[in-house]
């Protein structure tokens, strides 16, 4: 009897355990499972919140990127069509200051035709003045010798 009792007295002890633990412990284990559980799915939903948001940031950086080296290009295609204006202008100046420099030339050069013709036409005068002196073998007058060099040169002037 002995046995029987002891072992009515464990079975009743255990059932004693099982009640006292269903009561008092059991829910306060089954809430901080069920706590547990919802960090655990938080978590996991943050995960795939911050998944999805990491796949925007990867899509509005390579936009950024891509509208980065549209301006890029679009400043580098401006640099360079300035750069042509710039060089276009630079021989449009260059063109006109030749033209101007060309034209001085052509007038000084013109001046220098025009004043070398004359001492030219003094000196031919003189020397035909002096060709003709000896010919005739005497001097004229100063006023002869100024007609005959005015006629000298409207003759050579002529011609």
């Amino acid at each position: 009897m002995n046995l029987n009792l002891t072992l009515l007295g464990q079975m009743l002890t255990f059932v004693l355990l099982v009640a006292f633990t269903m009561k008092y412990i059991w829910p306060h284990l089954m809430k901080a499972i069920d706590e547990r559980q919802q960090k655990i799915a938080d978590g996991l939903a943050a995960a795939d919140r911050g998944k999805h948001e990491l796949e925007l940031a990867h899509h509005k950086a390579a936009e950024i990127l891509r509208d980065a080296k549209l301006h890029a290009a679009n400043y580098i295609e401006q640099a360079n069509k300035r750069a042509a204006s710039i060089v276009e202008e630079a021989k449009e100046h260059a063109r006109g200051e030749t033209e101007r420099m060309l034209v001085l030339a052509r007038n000084e050069i013109m001046i220098e035709r025009t004043a070398a013709r004359e001492a030219l036409r003094q000196e031919i005068a003189g020397i035909a003045l002096q060709s003709a002196q000896k010919v005739l073998g005497r001097h004229i007058d100063s006023a002869a010798d100024d007609k005959l060099i005015e006629q000298f040169i409207a003759e050579v002037a002529g011609d």
